[in-house]
C-alpha cells in the first residue's frame, strides 16, 4: 500500500480525522518507517537548488527539512531563506514531493535565535528574556502568535521552540548570553512557555520544548564540544518540563547533548536512555515525539562516531534524528544515517517494534497538526 499523497491524506484527515496516515502505517515500510525518523537541514534557496534533499523526500522518506537564514560552514547569508515570496515557494515545493506530509521546522525563538529577519521582509521579533523580564502574558501571548502567523503564511509547520531551560547560569555562551530564557524562575518560564505553545497550536505550528533535561546552567556551548553540566544541573530544571506535561502536553521535546553525571554516568542526555526513557518518559509521563538535537554537533560528533551515535540515540527513546547540516556539511547524511538503521535492525540490534513505536508517535502529531498549504 503506498502512502496517500499530501493533498490526498490531508483532504482524507479533514474527512476522517485520524484515520489516514495511521491506518497507511500498517502496511508502510520499513524504508518509510525509518525515513520518517530523519530530519535533515540543506542548501538551496529553491527546490531545484537542492537535489540532494529531493532525492532524501522521494527515495528515502524523510519526515522533515529545517531550514536556516545562515550557512555556518560556509559563512554565507545564502542557505534557504531570502524573501517571503522565495520561501513560500521553497516549502510548497518540498511538500509537493512528500507522499507523506513533511515537518518543515525552523528555529524562530526571536531575538538572537531568529531565521525570519526584518532584514528579509519578516516582522521584528523579541528574545524570550524580554518577554519574561515583561512578565505579561498579553504580549509574550501576541509575540508568539505573530510568530506562528508568519510561519504559517510561509507554509512552515514545527518551531524549535520555546525554549525551557532557566537562566541559572547569565554568562552561559549558548542560552543566557543570546537571551534565550524566560527567566532564572521556573514559574515564569514555565507560565511563558504554556503561553507560547497554546498560541502556536491555535496556528497549526508544532512548538518543541527545549532542551531536557536542561542546558541553562552550562558554561559552554554543545555546539563546539563536550559539555559538562553535572556541578551547575539542579533538579528545579526539569520543573517546567514537568508543569507543561502534568497540563496535557505531549507534541515534541528537543534533547540537549550535555553531560550530566547526576542523572547518567556514561552518557551525554541525547544518548541516554537514563535521562529520555527513565526520566521524560516514564517519571515525567511525556507521550509525544523526542527530537534529538542536532547530531552534527561537536558535543556528539566530535566523541561518538556517527553510527554509535545513532544507535544510542534510538536505544535512548530519540524519535527524530536531527542532522541540522549547519555545523558541518554533509550531502549524503541522510543516506548515511538510514542505511545505519536498517543494518541495525537488520542485525537484529534496534528490533522492528522500536521503529514502530518512533514511527507511530510521529504519524499520530503529523495527524494532528499538518495541513495542506497552497
Amino acid at each position: 500500500m503506498k502512502p496517500p499523497t499530501v493533498l490526498a491524506a490531508l483532504l482524507l484527515l479533514t474527512l476522517f480525522p485520524g484515520q489516514t496516515l495511521q491506518a497507511s502505517a500498517r502496511a508502510d515500510s520499513l524504508s518509510i518507517k525509518i525515513g520518517q525518523m530523519l530530519m535533515i537541514g540543506f542548501r538551496g534557496m529553491t527546490v531545484d537548488d537542492a537535489p540532494e534533499i529531493v532525492g532524501d523526500i522521494r527515495s528515502r522518506h524523510i519526515g522533515g527539512v529545517v531550514l536556516f537564514d545562515y550557512d555556518v560552514p560556509l559563512k554565507s547569508p545564502v542557505r534557504n531563506i531570502g524573501s517571503r515570496e522565495q520561501l513560500s515557494k521553497l516549502t510548497t515545493g518540498l511538500q509537493q514531493l512528500s507522499d507523506i506530509p513533511l515537518f518543515i521546522a525552523i528555529d524562530q525563538e526571536g531575538g538572537k535565535v531568529n531565521r525570519l529577519k526584518a532584514s528579509k521582509g519578516f516582522p521584528q521579533s523579541v528574545s524570550a528574556a524580554h518577554l519574561g523580564m515583561l512578565d505579561n502574558p498579553d504580549s509574550t501571548e501576541a509575540a508568539a502568535r505573530k510568530t506562528a502567523a508568519t510561519m504559517k503564511s510561509m507554509c512552515m509547520n514545527m518551531n524549535l521552540a520555546p525554549v525551557l531551560d532557566l537562566n541559572v547560569n547569565p554568562d552561559n555562551p549558548v542560552i543566557g548570553r543570546l537571551g534565550r530564557s524566560y527567566s532564572a524562575d521556573p514559574a515564569i518560564v514555565a507560565r511563558h512557555a504554556m503561553l507560547t505553545a497554546a498560541a502556536f497550536r491555535e496556528e497549526g505550528i508544532i512548538p518543541v520544548f527545549k532542551h531536557f533535561p536542561g542546558h541553562g546552567s552550562s558554561e559552554t556551548d554543545t555546539h563546539k564540544d563536550f559539555t559538562d553540566v553535572t556541578g551547575s544541573w539542579t533538579e528545579k530544571e526539569l520543573e517546567p518540563y514537568r508543569a507543561m506535561i502534568d497540563a496535557g502536553y505531549n507534541d515534541a521535546v528537543m534533547t540537549a547533548h550535555v553531560f550530566n553525571r547526576k542523572l547518567d554516568s556514561r552518557f551525554p542526555a541525547t544518548l541516554s536512555k537514563k535521562v529520555l526513557d527513565d526520566r521524560l518518559r516514564q517519571q515525567l509521563g511525556f507521550g509525544g515525539v523526542i527530537l534529538s538535537d542536532d547530531m552534527q554537533m561537536q558535543a556528539i560528533a566530535g566523541h561518538y562516531g556517527l553510527e554509535k551515535a545513532v544507535r544510542l540515540a534510538v536505544e535512548a527513546g530519540v524519535d527524530i534524528l536531527l542532522f541540522g547540516n549547519n555545523t558541518a556539511y554533509d550531502p549524503d547524511i541522510a543516506e548515511k544515517a538510514s542505511s545505519i538503521l536498517h543494518r541495525l535492525v537488520k542485525e537484529g540490534t534496534i528490533s522492528k517494534a522500536r521503529i514502530d513505536r518512533s514511527y507511530h508517535r510521529i504519524m499520530k502529531l503529523k495527524e494532528r497538526f499538518i495541513y495542506y498549504c497552497k
